[in-house]
């Protein structure tokens, strides 16, 4: 099977992916320090760790960690409701990017990096 994220294909791709996670089962929920809890699917963490950020596979409880431990939480410049959650492990950071909604939050996103992103820190204060 081949995949093309481009125009049409690509939000077809997207709505294949998104209706498999509305029916899925939780891979995990965590309670953060900012006291609401963040969950993901396990088809949602698939896109993660395979399409999106290949590099993530096999690294679920360094993401939990992340959500319920983190070193820095910082807010997104561009959305409010967003999250950077960050911790630091060996040389790099792990940043799990979350969405508040409603009292609870998903995850967006996973990923290392290098550094923590600019944006206003709202935890620790």
């Amino acid at each position: 099977m081949k995949l093309r994220f481009a125009g049409f294909r690509c939000i077809l791709f997207y709505i294949g992916w998104t209706s498999r996670f509305q029916m899925d089962e939780n891979l995990f929920e965590v309670l953060t320090p900012l006291g609401f809890r963040v969950h993901t699917t396990r088809s949602y963490w698939d896109l993660v760790s395979t399409i999106k950020h290949p590099v993530m596979s096999g690294h679920v409880p360094e993401v939990k960690e992340c959500l319920a431990e983190p070193d820095y939480v910082r807010q997104s410049r561009t959305d409010p409701d967003v999250y950077l959650f960050y911790r630091r492990s060996h040389d790099r950071w792990f940043c799990a990017v979350v969405k508040r909604l409603d009292g609870g939050g998903f995850l967006i996103t996973a990923y290392p990096t290098d550094t923590v992103k600019e944006g206003v820190q709202i935890w620790p204060k």
